[in-house]
């Protein structure tokens, strides 16, 4: 069982001025599940989980940077400095960093999303001094030097065409530009073969030093931890590396803001022949901070979320229209999408739309059935507490929180708000998410007359 709690306490020097601010945020029993945050003086955050009962750790850095920062001249920046951030300081080469790692049996790496960026390590829990050393070195050491930047660039390329040879994944690129436009948001996190070429050293050092301030880093550990010891190792190595300087600087909030998306019936369709046409029928969702959020995951569950959802039973089970077929939500700061993802043969595309779009349909104008919700219900506690089962993904969850949301959730209060959505709740979210006129996105080999039929889908 995990509590809130917000007990403080601050550090001082010996002139009596504070230096550092310590929160437990959520209490577990006997110290497990313990979530705790320090605040250096220089703004960085520092959260950690403690799990005395592993021998494994999981130590990240999250920076308040991602695809929806860059410009259109950046587009991919955040990407290629994610890839740059591992090619060496003035302390380790390429190499040392990915060697040191390797002789522990660690796992290194990292990620970029449109709003935000992860690096990270997971080690034994004897080894995570040598963790946190490498990435916070990376962090504020990078040399980003020109030559790295140019051998770089051909493996970000082979990236992209390698994603490019994936429609299953390029089709949700082509459906966030569908309902986004020429935005950052509706722009590829990756950057596209003319911006990648185009980015410089110096412009790409630029962006490093405007987004890896520590004010917007938030440091997160998870695993047999212990926060004091932490929180000491981590501010060692930023003041050595001159990075804290800045006493007075504060953290920087969690991004906001009031996009609403107003597209309705657009299509895009890429004529590529594959053997499989790949599909996202759609519309607007939600924030991450709304409070529909919980009725929406229940939602979205019973809908396309498993094996016994409609969607599968429908397309899937009871007609043989397509083997991969589900529904899914993003959700950014100011708004969020809601998906229906299939594959499928191209001479199907029609009847597998068709049945999609009456399942949409049926739902918003009627809700769900109180043993559907009860289901879905039940699926999506048991996979939130699964997927929390290893350090990697508590180390995600509190590092998240901290970054995005503001705000750290207990599993037990998670599991309670799941549970206490009601059929008039989804009733309602159903009626306002899937009673907007959808878009779509398709990519597959369609014949003119095929291609032509697509707007009818979302008229």
């Amino acid at each position: 069982m995990t509590s809130r709690s917000s007990v403080t306490t601050a550090r001082t020097s010996s002139e009596g001025r504070a230096v550092a601010r310590t929160q437990t945020l959520l209490k577990g029993q006997n110290g497990i599940g313990t979530v705790r945050r320090t605040t250096l003086p220089g703004g960085l955050r520092i959260v950690t989980e403690t799990l005395p009962s592993v021998r494994s750790a999981t130590f990240g850095i999250w920076a308040h940077v991602g695809s929806r920062d860059e410009t259109p001249a950046l587009n991919g920046a955040t990407h290629y400095l994610e890839h740059l951030l591992f090619k060496g300081t003035e302390k380790r080469s390429a190499l040392d960093i990915s060697s040191a790692i390797d002789a522990v049996g660690g796992e290194m790496n990292a990620f970029t999303a449109k709003e935000y960026t992860c690096y990270y390590a997971r080690v034994l829990d004897t080894n995570l001094p040598l963790a946190i050393d490498i990435v916070c070195d990376m962090l504020t050491g990078s040399l980003i030097r020109a030559e790295d930047v140019d051998a770089e660039r051909g493996v970000i390329l082979e990236e992209i065409a390698m994603t490019e040879d994936d429609p299953g994944d390029v089709v949700h690129d082509l459906f966030a530009k569908t309902m986004f436009g020429d935005t950052p948001l509706g722009r590829p996190v990756l950057g596209t073969v003319d911006t990648v070429e185009a980015l410089s050293a110096d412009r790409i050092r630029r962006f490093y030093k405007k987004h890896y301030d520590p004010t917007h880093l938030v440091v997160a550990a998870a695993g047999n931890v212990d926060h004091a010891t932490v929180v000491r190792q981590v501010r060692r190595a930023f003041e050595r590396a001159g990075a804290l300087s800045r006493t007075d600087a504060v953290p920087l909030d969690p991004r906001d803001g009031s996009r609403v998306i107003r597209t309705a019936g657009r299509v895009e369709h890429l004529n590529r022949k594959t053997e499989q046409a790949h599909v996202v029928l759609g519309m607007p969702g939600l924030s991450r901070t709304d409070d529909r959020r919980w009725a929406l995951g229940v939602l979205n569950t019973a809908l396309g979320g498993g094996m016994s959802s409609r969607l599968f039973q429908e397309v899937r089970e009871k007609r043989g229209l397509a083997y991969s077929v589900y529904s899914y939500t993003s959700s950014f700061a100011d708004c969020g999408l809601f998906g229906v993802y299939a594959g499928c043969r191209p001479g199907q595309v029609h009847d597998v739309l068709k049945i999609c779009r009456d399942e949409l349909e049926k739902v918003a104008a009627n809700g769900l059935p109180d043993e559907e919700i009860d289901r879905a219900v039940g699926q999506l506690s048991g996979s939130t507490v699964l997927g929390l089962e290893d350090t990697g993904a508590l180390m995600n969850r509190i590092g998240k929180s901290e970054l995005a949301w503001g705000e750290h959730i207990s599993v037990d209060d998670m599991l309670a708000r799941m549970a206490a959505v009601t059929p008039d709740e989804v009733r309602e979210v159903a009626a306002d998410v899937l009673g907007h006129r959808p878009s779509l996105s398709v990519i597959g080999p369609l014949k003119d007359k095929q291609a032509d039929r697509l707007h009818e889908s979302v008229a």
